[in-house]
């Protein structure tokens, strides 16, 4: 009798350990939090980078600022993740000021140079010429990333600009240990690269053989340019050496850059995105982001479910949160891309009582299919992972969260020759034509066609989330394609509408329904087997593989800041 009552305590106690593990469903689990994970009251910082981490911090420490501490993030990122983003790329930030309590959007993504257009990626006969928008000199649009980086720097900043580039530039100049990130992208890009005499000769050995981890990479003439940039700010990118180089090299391999390209680059500052969700504010970027648009699109039509009830990773749930991810794509399609172009209707696309009507199209017990869209459906073309995100919040509530990308992994696959800059492939987000697909297998409509110095749509996402009292508790983003938005949305849907604390609404499992393919795809640790049997049951269809998303989150919660570094790749966090 004795044993009985100890076997059954024993197995009492683990089916609430059990319960207990699954109370947040499927979640990541064997990791040292304490290389991801934070705490601290007076900053916090959350990167994709260790070596960034430290640039951030290093700033802090000689009394800067957040602005001073993100401007040191955004350049150690450029040399420590240059298959991601660099100074030949671009990106948005969203802050948030605590004194004069408002947000500001500031978008530096990249513009088609004067000479592009509609027709540049097709043939005689209409149709896309893959490569051409990926790879070479017609892929590279006019950087932005360090005149957006400067002109907050400059604005809001404390420390002079040399300072705040010391870390960058003593990285670059000393070299990093090559982590298995960084070195599997240079296996997977080495035949592109080893096209370009000059990425060659940075970015992979002898034989165009890539580097392996452990192995240190140098990018000396990176330095330079990050010397050339602490000495004269804008100037020394966007005239002088640097810009000769840029234009030098796009006339020789074909390019469309010119300086005055370079010359007239203009840096957006954007009205934010805002919408609410039972009660909560959430501020993002607006076009030509979609992330922003279609976060709050999906969490609209979400308000009318009683989500938390369900359960997190039910398979009604899952099916519900898939379907109103569906039909943002399916919008996403039709009238996203540059508002400086072309009418995108914002208003309509956040609005309620448009997302109730969307919310009738969605079935509690069927997946929704082709036939339910007026516009076919592509297949998904190869996804790499790219881009870097940081997110850096104070104890006064200031907070800065900035996602950076040259697009694809190593850009074109072009450095210019004498400055190290890896170039983006950033045309690649227009549409080639009507119905084109990008890298991403997103699906381009008429409003993201080539223009000259128009800037390409994109997911990328930073968003803040207030309380009721209009008081930060949330800001994070996360590179990855298309994948972008849905992460920040489940994420931000995780904390606010299932009570998770930070770690597990960062590791628990992520899915994505883009709209074409027709598939929920699921990353690890995946669903319950019984969910995915259910979701099948009502018509999905099911693809395990990686979302490549990466998280990068900070919480406020009283005077605590707690600080989450996704625990999928090499990233840090750290506060005091």
């Amino acid at each position: 009798m004795k044993l009985f009552i100890l076997l059954l305590v024993v197995m009492i106690g683990s089916c609430t350990s059990m319960n207990k593990d699954n109370k947040y469903a499927q979640v990541l689990k064997d990791h040292k939090r304490s290389e991801y994970e934070a705490f601290g009251k007076k900053y916090m910082i959350s990167t994709q980078g260790r070596a960034t981490t430290e640039a951030a911090k290093f700033v802090f420490d000689q009394g800067g600022n957040i602005y001073d501490a993100a401007a040191a993030a955004s350049f150690a990122i450029s040399v420590e993740r240059p298959h991601s983003t660099g100074l030949g790329g671009g990106g948005f930030m969203v802050i948030y000021d605590s004194k004069s309590k408002k947000s500001e959007a500031i978008d530096f993504r990249e513009m088609a140079p004067r000479m592009a257009n509609s027709k540049m990626f097709v043939d005689k006969m209409g149709n896309q010429i893959k490569d051409k928008s990926l790879t070479g000199a017609l892929a590279v649009g006019t950087p932005g990333l360090v005149a957006g980086i400067v002109s907050t720097h400059k604005k809001y900043g404390k420390l002079p600009l040399a300072t705040v580039l010391k870390p960058a530039i003593n990285l670059a100049q000393n070299g990093l240990t090559v982590y298995p990130a960084l070195s599997v992208a240079m296996k997977a890009e080495s035949k592109r690269l080893c096209k370009y005499k000059a990425a060659a000769k940075i970015f992979l050995k002898k034989g165009c053989k890539p580097y392996v981890a452990g192995e240190v990479l140098y990018q000396k003439d990176l330095a330079k340019t990050l010397r050339s940039i602490a000495k004269n700010s804008h100037d020394g990118f966007y005239r002088g050496y640097v810009a000769n180089q840029i234009v030098k090299y796009q006339k020789k391999m074909g390019g469309l850059i010119r300086h005055a390209d370079l010359k007239y680059y203009k840096v957006k500052n954007r009205e934010p995105i805002e919408g609410t969700y039972k009660g909560y504010k959430i501020v993002s970027m607006p076009p030509p982001s979609s992330g922003g648009t279609h976060i709050i699109e999906i969490l609209n039509i979400l308000e009318g479910y009683d989500l938390k009830s369900m359960g997190a990773q039910s398979a009604k749930a899952i099916h519900l949160t898939s379907s109103a991810m569906q039909i943002a794509f399916a919008d996403r399609a039709e009238y996203m891309g540059d508002s400086d172009f072309a009418k995108v209707p914002v208003k309509k696309l956040i609005d309620k009582t448009y997302a109730k009507k969307l919310r009738e199209k969605i079935s509690v017990s069927r997946a929704l299919n082709s036939s339910d869209f007026p516009i076919a459906f592509r297949d998904l073309l190869y996804e790499s992972d790219d881009t870097t995100h940081f997110t850096i919040m104070d104890g006064e509530g200031n907070i800065v969260t900035s996602t950076q990308t040259i697009n694809g992994w190593f850009g074109s696959a072009m450095v210019t020759p004498g400055t190290g800059i890896v170039m983006n492939n950033e045309m690649d987000d227009f549409a080639s034509h009507v119905g084109g697909v990008n890298l991403f297998g997103a699906v381009g409509g008429k409003n993201n066609l080539v223009e000259p110095r128009k800037r390409p749509l994109s997911s990328m996402s930073p968003s803040i989330v207030f309380n009721s009292k209009d008081e930060p508790i949330l800001a994070l983003g996360t590179p990855s394609g298309t994948r972008i938005l849905t992460c920040v949305m489940q994420t931000i849907l995780n904390v606010i509408e299932h009570d998770m604390p930070l770690w597990e609404a960062v590791a628990a499992t992520r899915y994505h329904h883009q709209w074409s393919p027709e598939e929920i795809r699921v990353g690890k640790p995946y669903f319950d087997p019984k969910v995915e049997t259910e979701l099948r049951r009502m018509g999905h269809k099911i693809k395990h593989k990686d979302l490549g998303c990466k998280i990068q989150a900070i919480m406020k919660k009283g005077s605590t800041l707690h600080g989450v570094s996704d625990m999928r790749e090499e990233g840090s966090s750290f506060g005091i």
